[in-house]
């Protein structure tokens, strides 16, 4: 006890009690002083590295990130998924953000009032729930401003051009790409938000319709090439060559996400949705329907063609050009296996991913799924002329392209065609002036609300006569009538045109 007394009234014990005394008084003061715990290691990736994982493309569409927990899970999913493959995100907007800023739109014309309420709550309240750091709220809401000041002008000059309509639409991926990769890094992935147009990704054609260059992939895989961080791509949106923004019309998305497998070459394009891949039919009209494991991209094409809501009809293009297998997931049965979309070859592949597509591939029935398109117009075209007259299809379909009418599936004779025709932008089917203009070199008869029923199967190529013998034998059994019938030159489709009415009795039934 002497001994410690001593020391600590020694001049070394004070400068030891002191330098005890300031060490507890740190301690206590690291809460008042913003302590934070250490930073999370950060996951990292670059496209350029050589990695024996496969490299794929997830792409999330709207209902996958419509609310903050949404955001939450996928962001998990997508660091989950890292552990066995290297991901380029892309993503479309949060829930139904778009048609919110579009109908923002037509009351800004209409009223001139803008009214973005919802599309800001949605945003604000997600970044706070998710609490993101204070610069990706700063810019979701310089965002929100943008939004509201080209809202403001065309409240003022009550006009909305296709031009302003794209811009307007882009704001919901360009809102959501941002949140999602704030979100990636709070729990330790390196990612980057990107604009599609900053990766080079440019578009041809017209606003609100385009598609993507088929010049811009290389400098789209060179930019790619370039990150070392997870990217979060903007869908359904680009530049067209004198830098406006265009989108790629509803479920473009989908597109930008088979073009960017396509540029990198991907191992697969995943596309997550909220079903367990495609079906052989609605469930909602067809109880017995069953998923459907795999399917070709021809068939998938006419699939979503004629009325699948799972792809946008013109995204299996890049697929089907450069061979890369499409699967269709959900992002709520995130280990339920999809449906694969690929080529039926073995031998279009090296990669250890695209040679398992054909072991996946099960036996083909004769018919893969049944589709539907409803509320169509079917338009009977009888010439008036004598038989064999020159230039009579010529000039129903130059009639067809004058009127910026989107012809479906076409039946001809030598002195008649029978076609359908889906509605054009302004929610006309087919103008009278069309009808009239046909009229003066035919009998026209135009009956609306028909439906297609499209029978879609690989196997059709082969089997087509017992598929139709089978179709007509049941509608011969229950007295249903067809209107028109056609297959497609690919041979995988076979389209009967009914009305409407007796769509749901009917698809149980051919099923």
């Amino acid at each position: 006890k002497a001994a410690m007394a001593s020391f600590f009234t020694s001049k070394r014990g004070h400068h030891v009690v002191v330098f005890l005394l300031m060490s507890l008084l740190a301690l206590l003061s690291l809460p008042a002083r913003g302590y934070a715990p250490p930073p999370l290691k950060v996951v990292s990736m670059s496209l350029e590295e050589t990695s024996s994982k496969p490299k794929v493309v997830m792409k999330f569409g709207g209902s996958s990130l419509a609310t903050a927990s949404r955001m939450r899970e996928i962001a998990d999913l997508i660091k989950e998924q890292m552990e066995v493959q290297d991901p380029v995100v892309v993503v479309s907007a949060m829930g139904k953000t778009t048609n919110g800023i579009n109908a923002a739109g037509e009351l800004a014309v209409s009223e001139g009032r803008v009214r973005v309420d919802d599309v800001r709550k949605l945003h604000v309240e997600t970044c706070d729930e998710l609490d993101l750091p204070a610069t990706t709220s700063v810019e979701i809401r310089g965002l929100l401003r943008d939004l509201e000041s080209l809202l403001d002008g065309v409240s003022m000059v009550r006009e909305l051009t296709p031009r302003t309509k794209d811009l307007l639409a882009s704001f919901g991926e360009r809102l959501s790409c941002r949140i999602l990769a704030a979100q990636l890094n709070k729990i330790g992935v390196a990612a980057v938000a990107k604009d599609a147009w900053t990766l080079g990704v440019r578009t041809v054609g017209r606003f609100g319709d385009s598609t993507v260059a088929d010049d811009c992939y290389a400098d789209v895989a060179e930019a790619l090439t370039k990150l070392t961080e997870v990217p979060v791509v903007t869908g359904f949106v680009g530049h067209d060559a004198t830098g406006r923004v265009t989108t790629l019309g509803r479920g473009g998305s989908d597109l930008t996400a088979t073009v960017l497998g396509a540029c990198m070459d991907m191992d697969e394009v995943q596309v997550w949705k909220d079903v367990d891949g495609m079906m052989s039919a609605d469930p909602r009209i067809v109880d017995n329907a069953v998923p459907v494991p795999f399917a070709t991209y021809e068939e998938a094409a006419e699939l979503a063609y004629f009325g699948a809501q799972l792809l946008h009809p013109v995204s299996m293009q890049p697929a089907l050009k450069f061979g890369i297998p499409v699967r269709i997931k959900n992002s709520y049965n995130p280990h339920h296996p999809g449906t694969l979309i690929a080529s039926s070859s073995s031998s279009s592949s090296s990669s250890s991913t695209r040679e398992k597509k054909t072991a996946e591939q099960p036996q083909q029935q004769r018919v893969t799924a049944i589709t539907t398109k409803r509320k169509v117009t079917l338009v009977d075209v009888v010439s008036l002329r004598s038989v064999g007259q020159s230039g009579f299809l010529s000039t129903v379909f130059h009639v067809m392209e004058d009127f910026d009418l989107s012809v479906d599936v076409v039946a001809t004779s030598e002195v008649s065609v029978s076609l359908t025709l889906d509605k054009t932008n302004n929610g006309q089917d087919i103008p009278e002036a069309a009808v009239e203009k046909l009229s003066e070199i035919a009998q026209v008869e135009v009956k609306r609300d028909r439906s297609i029923i499209s029978l879609v199967g690989d196997n059709m190529k082969k089997e087509s006569t017992a598929v139709l013998k089978a179709c007509f034998d049941v509608m011969e059994a229950h007295d249903f009538n067809v209107e028109m019938m056609s297959q497609g030159a690919s041979k995988v489709n076979v389209a009967l045109v009914v009305h409407d009415d007796d769509t749901d009795k009917l698809l149980p039934l051919l099923h």
